[in-house]
């Protein structure tokens, strides 16, 4: 009887595909049952948004790919405040970041970290740059 799967053997010959749980039974792959994975994502396109600057202004469109975390760095000599805001009509309203009604994404200092992650198609993200002072570099990428 080789080749076949019996009750209590335990194991699963090499040519099987299957998966399964640490002490659990294996599950062979079929249509009911197909192999637990995420499809790979494309790698993305979107092109970063970048500069140097030493007046205040609005930055932007950057273009999001969807599902890619988006970062924020600001670096430089620079005081003053930047915010981060999103447009879903394509720049005509362009809205700060929120939780819970209480502003988000507005920053007084350097930094580089993970912003925020798109999920609505054509959404465009802009910064809002109030420079009281100094030479900011700013870069909003994937």
């Amino acid at each position: 009887m080789a080749g076949i799967i019996q009750d209590p053997a335990g194991f699963v010959p090499l040519h099987a595909v299957s998966f399964g749980g640490i002490g659990t039974p294996a599950v062979p792959v079929d249509g009911e049952h197909p192999l637990p994975v995420v499809a790979m994502r494309p790698i993305g396109t979107s092109t970063p948004l970048s500069a140097t600057v030493t007046v205040s202004g609005t930055a932007g469109p950057f273009t999001p790919d969807l599902g890619w975390p988006v970062w924020l760095t600001l670096t430089g000599n620079w005081s003053g405040n930047v915010r981060l805001l999103r447009s879903i009509d394509g720049g005509t309203t362009k809205l700060p970041l929120t939780i819970a009604g209480q502003d988000w994404a507005s920053f007084t200092g350097n930094v580089q970290e993970i912003v925020g992650e798109e999920s609505s198609a054509g959404t465009t993200w802009y910064l809002a740059i109030t420079l009281t002072g100094g030479t900011l570099t700013y870069r909003v990428a994937q």
